[in-house]
């Protein structure tokens, strides 16, 4: 489940196993089917009513990227049918460039030219968020090919002084120097079927224009300072095959090693020439690839390589290789390399004879067959840790099976690892427990930190310390000294607002001290400086953030986030944190502010002993601000209801903020209603909020038809721009421009009760409004799709408020429900019932009668509104047989019920056609029940199969 677009805001729930906006898809109209349907309606005044025909020509704006001076912006607008355009502004001059079909624009370091790919007309707008992208080529990395017999997208180099552009046909990933002096372009390979992995690469200098074409190229990547290109050659037999590097000072190439071999895993080192690439080849009879490392000290020089041939170390393990599948990873000061190993395996022989088809489904095996079929691919390329010592030309095994994952600290001496074997097969969501260990990467020795430990919140910037949580005790763990600190002060770090039965988290860690002295955690409003001495903590905000109800959270414009979290990784060494100088303290610091009743949002600013002050802070959504690298330049996103998420450029002052873009300037041609905040209390007292959104041209005193919608809590969302798409939930911009009222009330959830605390808040929220006098309380209907579509069904089982339910992908018994899985994971689902999202604090051995009150199937007899259900049978979240175990159960007590079931789609529709198709009923039932519109003839008799397929009638 994403965040919430403003920066100053949580996750509506961790993780999101059953998840509450899906990734919204682009797609070429076919211009047939329901997207006919649904046309505009005319309105009496000069305005339209938003339809379903209408939705296509809304577009959004993605990635986005600033230069490093701060004078051009890019963007790539997209709108819901039809092709993307790359935009590239000038943000203090006039010139503009747009580019149809462009994406993944990329700036060079001097913000003198841009780098995109152009995709032709046919392909575009399939990509969902920001179309075509990737195959930047990375720390030297090939990117994505593109699939065999698709049209061939180009790259396109633009210098944005003059706009002169420069062209590369079948390009698959581009690179720019740091320095600006080059960019290297790798097409397509000529033949897709070929064996070999090599292509064409264009090598050409920006300044001249000149151009060096290299053949068979591989891998590719420029050090750190621009003055080195290496690349890898993997040809047709093997012929050429090897590492090059292009001393670009000089034009001059040479060959650091040439072999019939092959050449995987080009790696850099961050602070030096130092140069790193595997070397091998699959021996017959065996499947694992046998490798050398290779490591130049300074590429630059004629030096022979190290080279670490584990055939020839006899403390190697046996039976294991140095694997491809991890690359080699440089630690920040150049001392050692991080590979991984693996264990050879013999390969299969080959036999005519048809073989069994059968999942052993063992009560030992550490993870369910479901999940290991998931993470099949995964688990065929895990590796465990290993480091190399350049020092003394050493290999130290650092991780084993127990220990298959250990995570870098910014000191090389140490790593962090984790062994959860004591504690596999508990059920848990969100996390799970492991005993951490602190491993010396030069001996491999570990030293245990502690046991049990389910948050961590990672290593500090300077390597020295490890952040965990401990029952409910923030613990500093020195690494260097071997010594546990508690630090906190006795404040309670634990998020009290988190009502999931798991063991807690902290409100979050901000970052650590530049002088190393400090670690920065997030209290619930207010934001401390916290002595890892264990002293006393200091409130940076001053206390001002819990007096007025603001949560404030430190921003960090020099990097994309705050740091400090750490955390577990997947197989082999973790990813290592990068270089962070840590927070000056002594200089003004910038805050996000968010209101937690007002939601207002914003940016503060606030010095070490005072108090803070806003810099911009306003009833609207103030999104993420971004800072160009080398000026005081930053762009940012602000969004209300009626008004798109367009970025907006200032200074980091944020004063006399100047808009740059414009998303939907159409918004003017519709009808359009207003939002405004509703407070009430639920039956045990608890205070809450909903978002009531009032139709277009509001008549006070006249009472609405009404359409509920919920998802645990989505107060927060007040500001932000219902962005009309393709999808399965109601648009309220659409409803609202059609005479509905729409609410969406917060829940607060009671361990054990999830359906009847979902049951109260709303009805409690529901009861609000009509007091108000803005609903008809005959005329009420209800939506909710997954974890909403479960609360949907309960209410609809035990309610009589709404006239007309519609409940999407909903699990309806959580008795069958405990035991099935989640199919996009493999997980069984009883973590997420006992302590996640569903919150029942125990199984149904010990609790059935609670798990039968709490599931829609078992008080099916209760129901009287007439409700549909959606569910595609791919549901790669909730298994589709919960929806038709509640369709099943109100067909047997003859209730009204319609299931619209769509073949192949998963937990949300993903066809265009079939979106389309579901909003358009969904319009229709609604109208019907609460507008006395006429019934449709597939509400009133069904569609028989021999009439599926056709248009909507």
């Amino acid at each position: 489940m994403p965040p919430t677009t403003s920066v100053a805001r949580r996750a509506i729930a961790a993780f999101g196993l059953i998840a509450l906006l899906p990734a919204v898809s682009v797609a070429q109209n076919n211009g047939s089917g329901p997207a006919q349907q649904g046309a505009a309606k005319s309105d009496p005044g000069t305005k339209k009513v938003l339809g379903l025909a209408d939705i296509g020509r809304w577009s959004r704006i993605a990635n986005a990227e600033l230069s490093s001076d701060g004078k051009w912006m890019a963007y790539v607008q997209t709108p819901n049918e039809g092709d993307g355009t790359l935009h590239l502004l000038e943000l203090d001059g006039s010139k503009t460039f747009t580019v149809p079909v462009g994406s993944a624009p990329e700036l060079s370091e001097d913000g003198k030219f841009v780098g995109y790919y152009v995709s032709p007309p046919e392909r575009a707008g399939r990509g969902g968020r920001g179309a075509a992208g990737g195959g930047r080529g990375g720390r030297g990395g090939a990117g994505a090919a593109t699939a065999p017999g698709a049209p061939a997208r180009k790259f396109e180099l633009r210098e944005l002084a003059t706009g002169a552009s420069w062209d590369v046909p079948t390009a698959q990933s581009f690179k720019f120097s740091k320095d600006s002096r080059w960019i290297a372009v790798r097409t397509n390979k000529a033949d897709p079927a070929a064996k070999h992995s090599g292509a064409d690469l264009v090598l050409r200098e920006l300044a001249s224009g000149i151009v060096q074409n290299i053949g068979n190229v591989n891998l590719y990547d420029f050090d750190r300072t621009g003055h080195l290109f290496a690349y890898t050659v993997d040809a047709a037999e093997g012929t050429g095959n090897g590492i090059y590097v292009v001393d670009l000072a000089t034009n001059q190439s040479r060959v650091l090693s040439s072999a019939p071999a092959i050449y995987d895993q080009l790696a850099w080192a961050d602070s030096s020439n130092g140069l790193a690439v595997l070397q091998g080849d699959t021996l017959k009879g065996k499947v694992q690839r046998v490798n050398a490392l290779l490591v130049w000290r300074d590429a630059s020089r004629a030096d022979a390589p190290v080279v670490y041939d584990p055939r020839k170390d006899a403390s190697f393990p046996s039976g294991f290789v140095l694997s491809e599948f991890a690359a080699p990873r440089w630690s920040r000061d150049g001392s050692r390399l991080i590979v991984g190993i693996k264990e050879q395996e013999d390969a299969r022989p080959k036999s005519d004879e048809p073989q069994a088809n059968v999942d052993v489904w063992h009560w030992k095996d550490d993870e369910v067959q479901s999940v290991q079929m998931v993470r099949i691919a995964q688990e065929r390329r895990a590796t465990l840790p290993a480091v190399f010592e350049l020092s003394n030309d050493k290999l130290v095994r650092v991780g084993d099976s127990a220990m298959s994952v250990v995570t870098p600290t910014a000191d090389p001496r140490w790593a962090i690892g984790r062994i959860d074997t004591t504690y596999r097969g508990e059920v848990a969501w969100g996390g799970s427990h492991g005993d951490y260990y602190r491993v010396n990467t030069a001996t491999g020795e570990r030293t245990l930190i502690d046991t049990k430990l389910m948050r961590t919140m990672g290593s500090s910037p300077n390597g020295r310390w490890f952040l965990y949580l401990k029952n409910g005790q923030v613990i500093a763990y020195d690494l260097e000294a071997n010594k546990h600190v508690a630090i906190g002060g006795g404040i309670n770090w634990v998020d009290v607002t988190d009502d999931h039965p798991y063991e807690k988290p902290i409100y979050g860690v901000a970052g650590w001290s530049k002088d190393g002295k400090y670690v920065l955690l997030n209290h619930r409003f207010d934001l401390y400086a916290v002595p890892l001495d264990g002293g006393k903590p200091v409130n940076l905000t001053a206390g001002v953030g819990d007096a007025q109800q603001i949560q404030f959270r430190l921003v960090r414009l020099d990097r994309a986030s705050a740091g400090g979290r750490g955390g577990r990784g997947g197989f082999g060494f973790a990813a290592q944190q990068e270089d962070d100088p840590g927070v000056d303290l002594t200089k003004p610091l910038l805050l996000s502010a968010y209101g937690e009743w007002t939601k207002k949002s914003g940016y503060y600013t606030v010095s070490m002993g005072g108090k803070p002050a806003p810099l911009i802070y306003d009833d609207e959504d103030i999104g993420q601000a971004v800072k160009a690298k080398n000026a005081d330049r930053v762009v940012f996103t602000r969004q209300d209801f009626a008004e798109a998420p367009d970025y907006w450029a200032t200074t980091t002052s944020f004063a006399s903020p100047k808009k740059v873009t414009d998303a939907d300037p159409i918004i003017g041609e519709y009808r359009w209603g207003k939002r405004m905040l509703v407070d009430y209390t639920n039956s045990k007292g608890v205070k809450l909020q909903g978002i009531l959104t009032l139709p277009a041209n509001y008549e006070p005193g006249k009472k609405y038809p009404t359409l509920v919608y919920f998802y645990e809590r989505l107060s927060n969302t007040l500001h932000q721009f219902p962005m009309p798409v393709f999808d399965d939930r109601p648009h309220f911009a659409e409803y609202a421009s059609d005479g509905y009222v729409v609410f969406e009330p917060d829940i607060a959830y009671e361990t054990g009760k999830p359906g009847s605390s979902a049951l109260d808040c709303v009805t409690s929220g529901v009861k609000k409004v009509i007091e108000l006098g803005y609903a008809d309380p005959a005329h009420i209907g209800i939506q909710g799709h997954s974890w909403g579509g479960y609360e949907t069904s309960f209410i609809l089982t035990h309610s009589h408020m709404f006239a007309a339910v519609v409940t999407g992908a909903p699990p309806t018994d959580l008795i069958s429900f405990y035991d099935e899985t989640y199919p996009g994971s493999g997980t069984l689902q009883q973590g997420i019932v006992e302590v996640g999202q569903v919150r029942m604090g125990g199984n149904p051995w010990d609790d059935k009668q609670e798990f039968e009150d709490q599931s829609a199937v078992f008080n099916v007899r209760n129901i009287t509104a007439p409700f549909l259900i959606l569910q595609g049978t791919a549901d790669n979240a909730v298994d589709w047989h919960q929806g038709l175990e509640l369709y099943g159960a109100a067909r047997r007590w003859g209730k009204k019920v319609i299931f619209l079931s769509y073949p192949g789609e998963p937990h949300h529709l993903a066809k265009k056609e079939n979106q389309k198709d579901f909003q358009q009923r969904m319009k229709q039932f609604f109208d019907h029940y609460l507008k006395g519109a006429p019934e449709p003839k597939w509400m009133a008799d069904g569609v028989p199969q021999t009439r599926k397929g056709g248009p909507v009638e």
